[in-house]
């Protein structure tokens, strides 16, 4: 129908029930229906205020408890710095390699809030809790909650820790179809300069996408995986099991967030 409305005569409805991209909106004169308009323009709102939101992280700890945190900042003074100069975001400051104690650890897990505070906020505690139940006996660092933060942080950070493998947790770019995606970039023997094609990646993390214990269990086979052949990125194929999440919803190419 012309404008877009759902009923049985709209030859659009059953393609608007597979996906949610915004396809056949109908039309008013020269310009989109009212309703359609007003959708998009809610979701160019919460994309902007995913990306110009603030974590909080204090209650992020809070949602983490008992497990042992440790705070850290990119060298990207604040957040209009950070989306101006992405280089700031993929390196620690100064007093940030300070409070980083060096360990024998199998994995650490880094949240970096990236391009979407609401996916942080969200998703994160429940991934990395869903992960540590499905690694027992393995050596798990403190949590690093990570600000004005980008993917490659975790390699330096990891390294500082002495951490064998880095699962870094960020939100995000978003979209005008979800804006609380989170991703996870999973790299082994973690160090600066590492590429991308030396991580893996998994995403669309969110409760219209990957659900979180798919998520977890993807990436604890991924880890156990890297873990025995010692390597992750393109060398390592992503061939787990089969996952109970919605159709296409498995991992992506790497962003640079």
């Amino acid at each position: 129908m012309a404008d877009g409305s759902d009923n049985n005569s709209d030859p659009w409805l059953r393609f608007r029930k597979a996906t949610r991209a915004r396809i056949g909106l109908g039309r008013s004169g020269d310009g989109l229906p009212t309703r359609a308009l007003l959708e998009f323009q809610l979701a160019h709102a919460r994309a902007r205020d995913a990306v110009h939101g603030a974590v909080d992280f204090d209650r992020l700890a809070a949602d983490l408890a008992p497990l042992e945190t440790v705070r850290v900042h990119s060298a990207a003074p604040d957040r209009a710095t950070y989306l101006r100069r992405p280089d700031l975001g993929r390196r620690l400051n100064e007093a940030s390699r300070a409070v980083l104690a060096r360990g024998d650890w199998d994995i650490a897990f880094v949240v970096a809030d990236g391009l979407s505070a609401a996916a942080v906020q969200a998703h994160a505690a429940p991934l990395v809790r869903a992960c540590l139940e499905r690694l027992p006996g393995w050596s798990v660092a403190p949590v690093v909650l990570a600000g004005q933060a980008r993917v490659a942080l975790g390699d330096e950070v990891g390294a500082l820790l002495g951490a064998r493998l880095v699962a870094l947790l960020v939100g995000e770019r978003p979209g005008l179809s979800a804006a609380d995606s989170l991703g996870v970039y999973l790299t082994w023997a973690p160090m600066p300069g590492r590429a991308d094609s030396q991580r893996n990646c998994i995403s669309n993390i969110h409760g219209a996408g990957l659900p979180i214990g798919a998520a977890a269990d993807k990436l604890c086979w991924l880890a156990r995986e890297a873990s025995r052949l010692k390597l992750t990125g393109v060398a390592l194929k992503e061939d787990a099991p089969a996952l109970q999440g919605p159709e296409g919803s498995g991992p992506r190419p790497i962003d640079r967030i």
